[in-house]
């Protein structure tokens, strides 16, 4: 029910089953962790060139499903922490940051809109056993509560609002496999902070794309695709030529254990990147089912 992937750009998630329903009621505490190697920034604005990256994330989240107009909504609030090593070069000079701090959280609000009415446990089981059309939207928030210093280039917090509207729909193609179609955009605010000049950022446009095989309650894997462009920034008045036309693949892996628990298995790296960061990204999440 809570997919995370804990990468530096929120544009490059991969969460299959992020619009699957839940019973009313039901809470889940999310504790995860995720290694992240290759050429990758926070902040891809950053004036730094041969990036070698190799930082951790841990999450800590929590999502909750009430009733919102008779119709299943789920609240998603999830915190990071990152820590790790940039290499690079700046201006033909060596350069290396080692950093640590909290991100910026992050509040999601996903609500369905068709198929997926409120439901309790029963009806849930219900739409298990006989899957039916389902489309949801969302929007998410990132608050820029993070550790950021203007006196450094690089920086674990981004100083700066993001919002993320989407659609998801999930069709299935059997009762046990089902495809999973997203599309949405990311918007910014500015950062006025930022070292060598305010940062604006263009919108980024997303798409998702997961087939998803369900093998007993619980317990599922998905495969994974996003492809995502625009982005374009200015950098102190000055315009870059850095629009993203970038795609990645993963896959995902949810098993259940002892009842109300499980762990998910995930692993992503880029198919193809036009500008923007390049990297492989593994990752282990706990999960709790509390209701």
């Amino acid at each position: 029910m809570c997919c995370l992937w804990a990468a530096n750009a929120a544009t490059q998630e991969l969460t299959p089953r992020a619009y699957w329903p839940a019973p009313k009621g039901t809470g889940v505490v999310v504790l995860g962790y995720s290694y992240v190697s290759g050429d990758v920034l926070f902040d891809r604005s950053t004036p730094l060139y041969g990036v070698d990256s190799r930082f951790n994330v841990g999450i800590v989240a929590y999502l909750k499903t009430f009733s919102l107009w008779n119709r299943t909504t789920n609240v998603l609030v999830e915190l990071p922490y990152s820590w790790g090593v940039t290499r690079g070069t700046v201006v033909d000079m060596p350069a290396r940051r080692d950093f640590s701090g909290i991100g910026d959280l992050g509040i999601t609000m996903m609500v369905n809109l068709l198929g997926a009415p409120t439901m309790d446990v029963t009806g849930f089981q219900e739409l298990r056993a006989n899957p039916r059309p389902i489309l949801g939207a969302s929007l998410k928030i990132l608050a820029p509560t993070g550790a950021y210093d203007s006196n450094r280039l690089i920086n674990v917090g981004t100083n700066r609002w993001a919002a993320r509207t989407q659609f998801g729909f999930i069709l299935p193609l059997r009762p046990k496999l089902h495809l999973e179609l997203v599309a949405g955009m990311w918007f910014f605010g500015d950062d006025p902070d930022f070292l060598v000049g305010r940062k604006e950022q263009e919108p980024i446009f997303h798409g998702h794309l997961h087939l998803v095989r369900r093998f007993r309650p619980g317990f599922w894997a998905s495969l994974d695709l996003t492809y995502f462009t625009g982005g374009r920034q200015t950098i102190g008045g000055q315009q870059l030529s850095d629009v993203q036309k970038n795609s990645k693949v993963g896959f995902t892996v949810v098993v259940p254990f002892r009842g109300r628990n499980a762990i998910k298995l995930g692993y992503a790296a880029g198919a193809h990147t036009e500008y923007g960061a390049d990297f492989d990204q593994y990752l282990v999440v706990y999960q709790r089912v509390l209701k």
